[in-house]
């Protein structure tokens, strides 16, 4: 991606303390229990929190190791990835979907599959977001947990690691100069495995639930589904967003991200009233999104900056270890940073720089099943509990709202992610990146 001269030039080469790694961990954790074990102080207090753990790495940058370049580096990037998550979550927010009757399990499946597809074009946040009421409606004679739990699987996380729009992991690969055609050309099968077993799995439960309930209700919810959207004309500023995204590296800096923001701008305005009280759009969700990862993208400089020149220590040297660690830490923490922190490791494992878009290019000429390996993990496991992707907990508390009955924390982890995902997830990883791999 093209950026000025002195975002170009900066540099992570002097040594950082790896004291200054701290503020990053505390902060993920923080995000982790924050919401789960003082999630009054936190909702009030989180903006702060991010900001003032930020600021420690900010000062040390300036003041101690004299590097602004570094710092102007990021805050590009920080801009760019607001821009865009902020934009299709505007945009997202005024397509409404509404759905009359029931669905069969199998209108269920495509309708997943849908959101699958859908999430690649606004995000898993935006297609979430679109999609989890018309989810709950058509299903709202017979919803339970796990219609609630694979739509996370699958539309929240899974579905999304076809274009770097899709997760922001991938995002902020594609930032650092990873190929925008690179993750549909190199993912597409395991998402496409990954995709069919989880439906396949969701049919027969589906099927199951849909024998169930008495012949009344049965008769009720084969009616004929009846659909109605509002607010297409925001397709038009999704073409303008993606199009901005694909011209990154071939407009002026800032260019593509004021076009992102145009984009919302002009949907928030043109959207009808009703359509957005519809959604109950507010602009909350980005707003948290927006305040976190100021403190995300500051206080990781230290780690990204370390592990390029200690990633030896870490003891991983296979796509395979990569995949695994990965993935798992992403289930347990933002996947984004977790994406970054790996991919800095694999590249600093080289002796190559993750700040430098050409020392991606060879990487990725060397052997790109690393990357496949982070990113397939970063991506497919932020579905491995409610923290590890910012969608998760968005559906489960709007499914809260509308009195649909959701997992709790270790429930969800224990009777739906750890059996059902992780022997998928070994699939992948044995057809992927074992010595019997075949793809």
């Amino acid at each position: 991606m093209r950026m000025p001269t002195l975002l170009a030039a900066a540099s992570s080469s002097v040594e950082v303390n790896p004291w200054m790694i701290l503020p990053f961990g505390v902060l993920l954790f923080l995000i982790a229990a924050g919401p789960l074990f003082f999630e009054k102080w936190w909702h009030h207090q989180y903006p702060k929190v991010a900001v003032g753990l930020g600021l420690i790495t900010v000062c040390y940058y300036l003041f101690i190791l004299n590097n602004g370049g570094r710092l102007l580096h990021v805050a590009h990037e920080y801009v760019s990835f607001i821009a865009l998550i902020g934009s299709l979550f505007v945009v997202a927010g005024g397509i409404h979907i509404t759905v009359k009757g029931e669905s069969r399990p199998f209108i269920n499946v495509v309708f997943l599959f849908l959101g699958a597809v859908i999430a690649n074009l606004i995000g898993t946040t935006g297609a979430s977001m679109l999609m989890i009421r018309p989810w709950i409606r058509m299903n709202r004679y017979r919803i339970t947990s796990f219609h609630v739990v694979f739509f996370i699987f699958i539309v929240s996380n899974v579905g999304g690691c076809l274009t770097p729009v899709g997760d922001p992991p991938l995002f902020l690969g594609f930032l650092k100069g990873v190929p925008f055609l690179w993750v549909l050309e190199n993912l597409w099968v395991a998402w496409l495995i990954a995709v069919a077993i989880l439906l396949g799995i969701f049919y027969v439960f589906d099927s199951i639930n849909f024998r169930k309930p008495p012949a009344e209700v049965t008769d009720r919810m084969t009616a004929s589904e009846t659909w109605r959207f509002e607010g297409l004309p925001n397709i038009a500023f999704i073409v303008i967003i993606i199009a901005a995204v694909v011209g990154n590296k071939f407009l002026p800096p800032l260019v593509p991200d004021l076009l992102m923001i145009a984009a919302a701008a002009a949907s928030f305005f043109t959207t009808s009233k009703s359509v957005h009280q519809s959604n109950d759009f507010n602009f909350a969700p980005i707003k948290e999104v927006a305040w976190l990862f100021i403190g995300i993208f500051a206080t990781m400089i230290p780690a990204l900056d370390y592990l390029e020149k200690h990633s030896a220590q870490l003891g991983l040297h296979t796509p395979m270890q990569f995949y695994w660690a990965t993935g798992l830490l992403s289930g347990f923490l933002d996947n984004a940073p977790t994406y970054l922190t790996f991919l800095a490791a694999a590249l600093g494992g080289q002796g190559l720089s993750i700040n430098k878009p050409a020392d991606i290019q060879t990487f990725l000429a060397s052997d790109n099943h690393f990357l496949v390996a982070i990113s397939l993990g970063a991506v497919f496991f932020g579905a491995l509990t409610y923290i590890g992707n910012g969608p998760n907990f968005m559906v489960k508390n709007i499914s809260q709202q509308l009195g649909v009955p959701t997992p709790s924390f270790f429930d969800y982890l224990l009777r739906y992610a750890l059996p059902i995902l992780i022997p998928v997830y070994a699939l992948i990883a044995v057809l992927f990146f074992s010595r019997w791999r075949i793809f």
